[in-house]
């Protein structure tokens, strides 16, 4: 089988356009782990690292000839993805303004379709000895069935992207469906480190009713 790269087979779902666009997410199996706090915080960076060990791990183990799940296929790593909230208590007197302090997220990667729980666990064992961090033990396997969505590339800094939820839930009114809250998926294509902030591209989804 030909190596899998996302940018090349799966555009629609991690290159659009900007532009609003109406689309249907199906199940996918992530890497996940969830924190509170300013992503701008230097600590951020460790929830991060502990999601690209893993999948690094999952990718690099079969072909050093280590554990090999059935199925397995050669593949271009996921971008990174996370859902942002605020935490429950902020939200009983939310006053429309967001403090960065008080957000909550699960950020994740997605993984193959071979992957399963117990090779998640094994190559969670074996990074774990190799590069030691307390946030492995804090990952989790999961399946998300995201469904119908909402879903535009924003380009800019992240400071910015109000303005382009305002374009999608105009667009969302016009096409008569409803978001359904304000929790929403940000899939990181440009790396932040390298990336000036007027450059930076980011998908930006929220499910729809």
């Amino acid at each position: 089988m030909d190596k899998h790269e996302w940018r090349k087979q799966e555009k629609e779902i991690y290159l659009p356009k900007q532009k609003p666009t109406l689309l249907t997410i199906p199940r996918f199996k992530y890497v996940t782990i969830s924190g509170k706090g300013n992503p701008n915080d230097p600590d951020f960076a460790e929830y991060i690292g502990a999601l690209y060990s893993i999948s690094y791990g999952i990718k690099m183990t079969a072909k050093m000839k280590g554990p090999t799940p059935p199925g397995h296929y050669d593949y271009t790593v996921y971008p990174l993805e996370g859902v942002w909230d605020i935490t429950d208590e902020v939200k009983k007197n939310f006053s429309g303004q967001i403090n960065k302090d008080d957000l909550v997220f699960d950020l994740m990667l997605r993984q193959p379709d071979f992957v399963t729980t117990d090779y998640f666990e094994t190559i969670r064992e074996i990074v774990q000895k190799k590069k030691p961090s307390p946030l492995l033990k804090e990952t989790n396997f999961r399946e998300i069935e995201e469904g119908p969505c909402i879903q535009m590339l924003h380009v800019g800094p992240y400071d910015n992207e109000p303005e382009t939820f305002s374009v999608m839930e105009e667009f969302a009114a016009e096409a008569g469906v409803t978001r359904r809250s304000k929790v929403h998926r940000e899939i990181y294509i440009s790396d932040f480190r390298r990336t000036a902030p007027e450059k930076l591209k980011t998908v930006l989804r929220f499910q729809i009713d």
